[in-house]
């Protein structure tokens, strides 16, 4: 099996994801959108550590550590291979 790549493995969780989350996320993937990409990243994973709180969650973390993979090259592999498991689990069953 191939290794994981971040952007292959982003494309194919796209088409688990509703319509507006793809558009942010695509937004935010852009190169020059590193402004938009970074301050939001810090704000979800520091959200996540609240995550007891109402509206925010412990999920905000990985979401905000995938945002940040995207500027940091040694986040890429760790967070490619977990998109690549969710993405298994999110995969139609053959039966």
């Amino acid at each position: 099996m191939a290794r994981p790549n971040l952007d292959r493995e982003l494309d194919s969780l796209e088409t688990h994801l509703p319509q507006g989350l793809v558009r942010f996320l695509r937004r935010v993937r852009r190169p020059g959108a590193v402004w938009l990409r970074v301050p939001a990243a810090f704000g979800l994973i520091a959200g996540g550590f609240v995550g007891f709180l109402p509206v925010l969650g412990f999920w905000m973390i990985p979401l905000g550590l995938a945002l940040l993979a995207l500027d940091l090259p040694f986040l890429r592999a760790p967070l490619a291979r977990l998109i690549a498991w969710v993405n298994r689990k999110l995969a139609p069953q053959g039966r």
